[in-house]
């Protein structure tokens, strides 16, 4: 549970509220309920702008153009991708933010206080809406080589999560969750501990890994505790190495994950920073469960980064 802060009251800009609503998420079980939801939120007494988008890309600039245009609030229906996409246009504006949880993966909502019923959630949003209360969290900001920004709010992988989904988005057969499955065999067949170089707040670390993650939160991929100690509110990002795992000890410490005690094996390594930089040759990061930037990247926690409808 998150604490309370003064800052708890801040007042809620005027202007309608634009919603960004993903029909695809959470394999489209949530998809009736859009009209619903909307209804709710019209209960705050205030405009409600559905937002139109084909593609994930697409998402993000509507999102952008609301929230230029004068949105008073942004809201997301949907998982942890399409929350993703909408921080984007947010993040670092005073433009509050209301993600509802519709996806498979739900994390960054959970997180942060949220309801897991997207009814609730609504009705959290709505309630905040019309008290003009806000909550203040943190983000993670990415800095790529080229200079590229990028936020996330839950957990950057840079490590074989990020190398199966890497594998996974270039598959174009099975398709569905057989094809992920198939993505995981191919590369635990080729698994190999890679080298990354870590900085942490200036001090540098070479170690030889398997999974790496960085997480302003504590889960990802649908409630994994990656880093299970991480608060999206202290203004520090959590550092979870796994290193030289083989084959066998990777599959018996990957359920472990779920209850955040992977963290006791011998073979993984906590560190705790406000800014990261990490970097190791051919690797695409994700974030929130989005492909991101490649490495090398700087990770910056960034205190009240977003203010959450709450």
């Amino acid at each position: 549970m998150l604490a309370v802060t003064s800052d708890d009251h801040l007042s809620v800009p005027d202007g309608p509220v634009a919603v960004l609503a993903n029909p695809t998420a959470g394999r489209g079980r949530h998809r009736g309920l859009l009209p619903d939801l909307l209804d709710g939120l019209a209960a705050a007494d205030r405009p409600v702008r559905l937002l139109r988008a084909g593609s994930a890309a697409e998402a993000e600039a509507v999102c952008r153009s609301a929230v230029a245009d004068g949105a008073g609030a942004l809201v997301a229906v949907g998982g942890d991708g399409t929350v993703h996409r909408a921080m984007q246009a947010v993040a670092g504006t005073s433009v509050p933010f209301g993600p509802v949880p519709a996806g498979t993966g739900n994390d960054f909502a959970v997180e942060t206080g949220f309801p897991a019923d997207p009814r609730a959630a609504v009705g959290v949003i709505a309630t905040a809406l019309r008290e003009g209360r806000s909550r203040p969290v943190d983000l993670a900001r990415m800095t790529g080589a080229d200079g590229t920004v990028r936020w996330y709010g839950a957990v950057l992988a840079a490590g074989f999560d990020a190398i199966v989904n890497e594998r996974a988005n270039r598959m174009r057969w099975p398709r569905g969750a057989r094809r992920y499955d198939l993505a995981i065999l191919v590369e635990l067949a080729r698994l190999r501990p890679r080298r990354y170089t870590l900085t942490l707040d200036g001090e540098r670390v070479e170690v030889d890994a398997v999974l790496v993650a960085v997480g302003n939160g504590a889960s990802y991929g649908g409630g994994m505790r990656i880093c299970p100690d991480a608060d999206p509110t202290d203004g520090l990002l959590d550092v979870v190495v796994g290193g030289r795992f083989d084959r066998r000890t990777l599959i018996r410490v990957k359920p472990r994950i779920y209850a955040g005690t992977h963290v006791a094996h011998p073979l993984v390594r906590t560190y705790r920073a406000r800014t990261v930089t990490i970097a190791a040759a051919g690797i695409t990061t994700y974030a929130d469960g989005e492909p991101s930037l490649p490495l090398p990247l700087t990770i910056t926690a960034t205190p009240h980064a977003v203010r959450l409808l709450r």
